[in-house]
């Protein structure tokens, strides 16, 4: 039986059933066969992401009131991990559209929010979120890149790294300083195109592949101060909840869905090769590997789903979604290694998936903070000396209104039926 059906009901509904069901057949039709392309080009799929975004899924957390599923976090869980058990990069596309759409509803203002977030739930508007810089990395308060008032404009310069969709992107929430320290950061929304925004050459990497994350690079781009989000000084705790209440759960889904392919993987592999005359997983030693895989694979997928949950439900969580990030993580990476000593040599093989989920499994470690940061965060949480601000109490009202869909006495549509797409030009 499927893990999926196996553990959801405690938490799921009959509308995250449905929705499971539609984006695996997708996932399954319209993701699947382009992998190979993916594999061997390993450019920027423009297309598919596209195409995924048309089903409406990026508006899974925004809220009917703006043409949004409103089926909340623990949905936005089940749509990326079905995804990235097909498909890491696809996964990741999606987590990172996401992960733009939280700036938005949290600190968006009604303008703001009656413009983009219909958009981006009708899948016309792939936003990003981008906050990194080649100099400072995850050092938030050490970034210099400039936002200067002009007028009823601020004008952009410096340079983004490793934003999610940044070749894909159409609303790209940039975090810049506009002042001296942690209140000299301000968040904007900039439209890809404006004159001076541009994009540095898309490299391929280690894995992922149809996936974007690079460069962007701001040379006098004028913005309109209306495109302010928030208030001046808002930068850091629209980056910080951003990463928190998005990110993390985002990329805990995406490796739960590596980590879902890496044992299903090796499981078939154990039931079609056969040593001394029995399937290979019969034999004790492959057994208590498989025993391991299932056990990991197992309480990461809890610990990813009762985060997701308590994030719907408005509940202070910040110390579970560290925690789910940590261990969907770890275990993924851990998996993958015994999942290759399984294989043996077939796993060297790029003709056999685990080797591409292996690379895959290893892009997740570092966005929205490291293991390293999640286990110093967890310590500090241990010694009750943490003084970081619980985003998920703060904004708790936002994330519940995220599941307003499951809420209302009717509830959600039923996901339609999944019918025969045509794939656009990549």
């Amino acid at each position: 039986m499927d893990l999926a059906a196996q553990q959801d009901g405690y938490f799921t509904t009959g509308y995250h059933d449905l929705l499971r069901d539609k984006v695996r057949i997708f996932a399954e039709a319209e993701v699947r066969p382009l992998i190979a392309e993916m594999e061997s080009s390993r450019s920027v799929h423009h297309g598919l992401s596209r195409l995924i975004a048309e089903q409406g899924w990026i508006g899974v957390t925004i809220g009917s009131r703006y043409g949004g599923m409103g089926l909340g976090h623990l949905a936005k869980t089940i749509i990326i991990e079905e995804l990235a058990r097909v498909s890491g990069a696809m996964g990741a596309m999606v987590q990172a559209s996401q992960l733009g759409v939280a700036k938005i509803l949290h600190f968006g203002n009604e303008r703001q929010k009656s413009r983009w977030l219909p958009e981006i739930a009708a899948g016309r508007c792939l936003p990003t979120i981008a906050v990194t810089e080649p100099e400072s990395g995850g050092h938030v308060l050490g970034m210099a890149s400039t936002a200067r008032r002009d007028g009823d404009d601020y004008i952009l310069n410096g340079r983004k790294v490793f934003v999610g969709n940044s070749h894909v992107g159409d609303l790209h929430g940039v975090v810049m300083r506009t002042g001296p320290g942690s209140k000299g950061l301000s968040a904007f929304l900039v439209e890809a195109g404006t004159s001076g925004l541009s994009l540095g050459e898309h490299e391929a990497t280690m894995g992922l592949h149809g996936f974007s994350f690079g460069e962007l690079v701001f040379e006098d781009v004028r913005v309109p101060a209306e495109n302010l989000l928030g208030s001046e000084g808002d930068g850091l705790p629209v980056a910080y909840s951003s990463s928190v209440l998005y990110g993390r759960p985002n990329l805990t889904a995406v490796s739960l869905g590596i980590h879902r392919a890496l044992v299903e993987e090796t499981i078939q592999f154990t039931q079609e090769h056969r040593r001394y005359g029995k399937p290979l997983g019969e034999l004790p030693t492959v057994k208590q590997k498989l025993g391991q895989l299932q056990s990991q694979l197992m309480t990461a997928r809890l610990l990813a789903y009762h985060a997701a949950h308590l994030l719907d439900e408005g509940l202070p969580c910040d110390t579970e979604l560290m925690n789910a990030k940590l261990v969907n993580v770890e275990s993924s990476l851990d998996s993958a290694r015994t999942a290759m000593e399984v294989h043996a040599a077939y796993g060297l093989s790029a003709d056999r998936g685990v080797e591409r989920y292996v690379r895959d499994a290893h892009h997740i470690y570092a966005p929205a903070g490291t293991s390293d940061v999640q286990r110093l965060r967890l310590a500090e949480v241990a010694l009750g000396s943490s003084s970081k601000e619980q985003w998920s109490l703060i904004l708790s009202e936002q994330l519940r209104d995220s599941a307003d869909g499951l809420r209302t006495p009717a509830g959600p549509p039923a996901p339609e039926p999944v019918s025969s797409v045509r794939l656009p030009s990549t």
